[in-house]
């Protein structure tokens, strides 16, 4: 998979945010994962974008029901298409349940080791039980952990390297995503560069900030890109998908 398109859930039930519409919701959700997939991306990334703030630990039960019913609607729509799931800010088992639930063949984990500070608050790892819940469920779901991650920072000064390291001997991770500082944000070759050092025999995924322009030389280092914000319309992230930014993309990079 060298290019995952991000399929940014509007408010779910129970967040501030949520209109009271699932159906349009559904509707919006299904329509950018189209656009994704008929344009030439290799797989989409399901989250609940919408859910902020998000909560540092488990989310709630209609939080879980209400993403799988969208990503179930859109396996309906497109059932070839590779689904991955996430949902914020770190609540891997559910993600994994989701996963199980609709076919998906990965989720992400934006804090898989360690504990970092975010505008959540503290936000712990629970590899323990995420690599056991998948254990149980008896499914092969690849879990792409995040070095470091958008919109926190670790609790005490972290090594880049050793702690690409944790992700991948420690805490089992099929593959590792390195990001920008916040969404959309660009991700800094020499981080690529060091997490390639470290863990040279695992999938290294771009999580924010590539565009057309840069895909390249982030593939120059990385195996896959996460793409979001540079996808949308204008290039604004709460913006419907633009089928012609991924088109760009693709052919940037020789889809």
């Amino acid at each position: 998979m060298r290019l995952i398109g991000m399929v940014h859930v509007a408010p779910l039930p129970g967040s501030p945010r949520w209109d009271g519409a699932m159906e349009r919701l559904i509707a919006a959700a299904v329509a950018d994962a189209r656009a994704l997939v008929e344009h030439g991306m290799d797989a989409i990334l399901v989250e609940n974008y919408g859910d902020a703030p998000f909560t540092p630990g488990r989310v709630e039960p209609a939080t879980v029901a209400a993403l799988a019913v969208v990503a179930r609607e859109i396996r309906h729509a497109l059932p070839q298409a590779t689904l991955g799931i996430n949902v914020l800010k770190n609540d891997a088992r559910a993600a994994l349940a989701i996963a199980c639930a609709v076919g998906a063949r990965f989720i992400r984990v934006n804090v898989h080791a360690g504990t970092v500070l975010a505008d959540q608050g503290l936000v712990h790892s629970d590899a323990y039980n995420t690599l056991r819940d998948r254990r149980l469920l008896g499914v092969d779901i690849k879990i792409f952990a995040d070095v470091g991650g958008k919109h926190a920072v670790p609790l005490a000064p972290v090594d880049l390297e050793q702690h690409a390291r944790d992700l991948r001997h420690r805490g089992l991770a099929d593959g590792l995503v390195v990001s920008g500082q916040a969404t959309g944000a660009a991700t800094p070759i020499d981080d690529l560069k060091r997490v390639r050092g470290a863990v040279p025999d695992v999938p290294l995924l771009v999580g924010s900030g590539a565009t057309p322009e840069t895909a390249a030389e982030l593939l120059s280092v990385a195996d896959g890109l996460i793409v979001g914000t540079a996808l949308k319309k204008d290039g604004d992230v709460n913006a419907p998908v633009d089928p012609d930014r991924v088109r760009r993309l693709v052919a940037a990079v020789g889809n």
